[in-house]
């Protein structure tokens, strides 16, 4: 199938501002692009790019004083294949798991291990491990958390949205993956499109979206304890520790939103 993705940004800064964007579609989805995903800005401005730590793919500029509007229209092409499923799949013992996987066990930003390791213990210990476990974990955020968009705030942690029972899809993915690693299980956050294909139309606007992915086996596997369902035609923008390492945009300097629009479409 194809989709049609992409995004429109505005901003109103009172000086020029350098800003770094991550706002591309990942690079393990670029053969799929049936366009290149360019970044357009008006008023137009010369743009480095560079990979991150996590290989994720950013964009340097320097935004003029005034309205400064940044976007991107292309079309992806998807298999239509809703997330894989492997339930038989068993985690991997810490001294076992490969080196690039260990910084994906500890605390960051937004992910409090330290706060919420009993709790995780207590909750999961005595269950099934592996895939299982990881479900049951998708299963206890998906029940525990009300989802709402008037519950969005920016600075809210895996440790506040368990306190707090509410958010939207990105304190569910700082949950899950804080109580995944919590139980040795590594897991990142990811961040990118996902449309409604096969699903009744959201109450709300079209937004970027929020999941994680859990080492099992030897590989990352996708779950969305959001939706907690396999959904169709998801795309990756971008990864890494939690939602700090993958901000669309990072501004050194006062600004204000004025605009944003995102899409993500099947076309038939």
């Amino acid at each position: 199938m194809k989709i049609r993705i992409g995004f429109e940004i505005a901003y109103r800064l009172p000086q020029a501002t350098p800003m770094i964007l991550a706002l591309n579609v990942h690079h393990s989805r670029v053969g799929d692009l049936r366009r290149p995903d360019h970044l357009m800005t008006s008023p137009s401005v010369t743009t480095s790019g560079y990979r991150d730590l996590f290989g994720n793919w950013c964009t340097r500029l320097v935004a003029p004083a005034g309205r400064f509007v940044v976007s991107s229209d292309t079309m992806i092409h998807d298999s239509g294949v809703p997330d894989t499923v492997a339930a038989t799949l068993q985690q991997i013992h810490v001294e076992r798991l490969p080196e690039s996987t260990l910084v994906y066990l500890l605390g960051s930003r937004y992910c409090e291990t330290d706060l919420l390791s009993d709790f995780a213990w207590k909750q999961f210990g005595n269950g099934p491990t592996g895939w299982q476990r990881v479900q049951a974990v998708c299963d206890y955020v998906h029940r525990h958390i009300e989802f709402g968009y008037q519950h969005a705030r920016r600075t809210r942690s895996a440790f506040e949205a368990f306190n707090e029972g509410r958010g939207v899809c990105r304190d569910y993915a700082h949950l899950a993956i804080t109580l995944c690693r919590c139980l040795n299980i590594p897991a990142r956050y990811c961040t990118g499109y996902l449309g409604d294909i096969g699903v009744p139309p959201p109450d709300g606007p079209m937004d970027f979206a929020g999941w994680f992915e859990a080492f099992l086996g030897d590989d990352w596997y996708t779950f969305d304890a959001r939706n907690n369902v396999p959904r169709i035609g998801r795309v990756l923008m971008a990864r890494g520790r939690d939602a700090s390492d993958v901000a669309l945009s990072n501004t050194f300097g006062p600004n204000d939103l004025d605009g944003f629009k995102v899409w993500c479409d099947e076309v038939h």
